[in-house]
Order: C-alpha cells, then sequence, then structure tokens
C-alpha cells in the first residue's frame, strides 16, 4: 500500500493489523443499488448507544473488510457501529462517484440521530470533506447544511496535493480524481485542506489523532491541516503507528474509543463504559 521504504516496526504492525481475521457483522443493509452500496452493522448491547459511522481506508480503492474487527471492538465497547462500503477509485469510483456515495451515506444512515464520523487514513480524509461540505458553493452537487454531529479522523490525508506530491500509494490521489489533467480542476471541491483555507473552521466538533510512529501518512499532513483549523482538537499518541489506531484491544484503539466517549458525551449521548487508553492532547 505504500511507495517508499519504512521500517521493520512499521512493516510489522501493517502485517499484522491487515492480516487480521474479518469479522462478520450482525446485519447488513444497502443505501443504493451499486452492489458497492452496502452497509454492514454492529448495534450496542445497551439501548440508546451513541452512533458512529466508519470510513474505511485503503487509499481510496480498497474494500472495508479490513475494518470489521475494529467496528466489532468499538461495538464492545458501548458504540452502534455502521461500516458502509462505498464505489473505490480503480474500479466503479473515484471522482465523482466516491463522494456521490459518501455523502449519500451521510445524509440517509443515520436517519435523524446524531452520529459521529469516524474514519481512518483516506477515510478520514473522506470524514474531513464530509464536516467541510458546508463550505463547499450552494450550486455544488455537495453542499449541505446537515453536518456530522462530530468528526474523528484517524491518521488522515487531509491534503491531496501533498499526496499527490509525495506520491503516497503509487499516485492515489491522481487516481482519486481522474489524472494530471482535471486534478488541479477537481481538488478545491473534495480537498479539506483547500475547503478550510479562509473559513477556519467547518464549524463541527473535530478531532485529530495522530501516532507519532505513523509512518503511513506523513505527520506533515496533520501539522498543516491543525495549522489550518482554528477549533481543532489534536491528540498524537507516542510510540504509535498508523494501523495499531484500528487494532481492536491496542492501546491506540482503547484511546480512539475514550476520545469517541468524550465527544460523544459532549452532545448528550449516553456514554458507553470506559476503557482507558493514555493520549497527549491539546
Amino acid at each position: 500500500m505504500v511507495s517508499r521504504e519504512i521500517s521493520a516496526f512499521a512493516a510489522e504492525e501493517e502485517k499484522r493489523v491487515l492480516s487480521l481475521k474479518p469479522v462478520l457483522a450482525p446485519s447488513h443493509g444497502r443505501y443504493g443499488d451499486h452492489p458497492h452500496q452496502s452497509y454492514d452493522a454492529w448495534p450496542a448491547r445497551e439501548p440508546g448507544a451513541p452512533l458512529v459511522i466508519l470510513l474505511h481506508g485503503g487509499y481510496w480503492r480498497y474494500d472495508r473488510m479490513h475494518l470489521t474487527p475494529f467496528a466489532a471492538y468499538l461495538s464492545q465497547q458501548g458504540f452502534d457501529v455502521l461500516l458502509p462500503g462505498f464505489r473505490r477509485s480503480g474500479g466503479a469510483g473515484g471522482y465523482p462517484e466516491t463522494f456521490d456515495d459518501v455523502a449519500r451515506i451521510v445524509d440517509t444512515l443515520p436517519e435523524g440521530r446524531p452520529y459521529l464520523l469516524a474514519g481512518h487514513c483516506s477515510g478520514g480524509h473522506l470524514a474531513l470533506w464530509c464536516a467541510a461540505r458546508g463550505l463547499l458553493p450552494e450550486g455544488s452537487r455537495w453542499h449541505t447544511t446537515a453536518l456530522p454531529t462530530g468528526v474523528l479522523a484517524l491518521a488522515p490525508i487531509t491534503d491531496l496535493t501533498a499526496t499527490r506530491r509525495d506520491d503516497l500509494s503509487d499516485g492515489a490521489a491522481l487516481q482519486l480524481l481522474g489524472g494530471t489533467e482535471v486534478f488541479e480542476e477537481r481538488l478545491p471541491a473534495v480537498d479539506p485542506l483547500t475547503l478550510l483555507r479562509g473559513a477556519g473552521t467547518t464549524g463541527v466538533p473535530t478531532v485529530l489523532l495522530h501516532g507519532a510512529a505513523d509512518e503511513e501518512v506523513p505527520l506533515s499532513q496533520f501539522a498543516d491541516y491543525a495549522a489550518v483549523h482554528e477549533d481543532l482538537r489534536t491528540v498524537v499518541l507516542p510510540g504509535t503507528g498508523h494501523y495499531t489506531l484500528i487494532e481492536p484491544g491496542a492501546p491506540g484503539a482503547r484511546a480512539v474509543a475514550d476520545t469517541l466517549r468524550d465527544m460523544s458525551a459532549a452532545f448528550g449521548a449516553r456514554r458507553p463504559g470506559t476503557d482507558s487508553g493514555k493520549a497527549t492532547t491539546r
């Protein structure tokens, strides 16, 4: 998934987490007619649990199966969890289909409930984009004022220009937007950092969480987005890599669950039982 050398630590972490056996969800649903327009659901044990919609990573190319163990873990921590699929780069998706699907997901699946939108890696990019849809021109196909209740971006891609410059995952950003000829034209509508410049905030409570030892997404993406977003909360996990954030039971995953608890409490949802994790915040 990466086009540059990484350490033995990062390689082992990636292999360990991405080799986890997928977890079958107790229920499934659809939000459209295309085969990719489906979702898995893990209800919490207790009624009134906070709703979390997870957007998976994989540089906009890969499916959601690698995130099923983490979705099941969050359900065990007291959350109602939805893990949707969407049309992806290299197949039926890319610009505009991937964004059409993600917009439909957040516009329809919560069914009027407050919800937290969480995304990992390129899923973090899509989550931050959802928070910024209110900054799009009113004539945009994706403009809306019905925004997520809160967004948690996990080791997110925040800057598609930097993603292209650094050639992350062998041209993934170019593939997403359709190539060099249309990249600059399409960028302003789908790039979180571009949308945020000038506005300073999306108006959506947002937390950026990143591992200090992440070798997959450069920490400069974290820092550059944090420098522009005026009311952002940041969480940095010392000694934590990219994939441990979605490894059930790992310290990084426990910190994610704790952060989701704090965020859900802010909008009055029932607070799930605690499962401690340590983090440095600001």
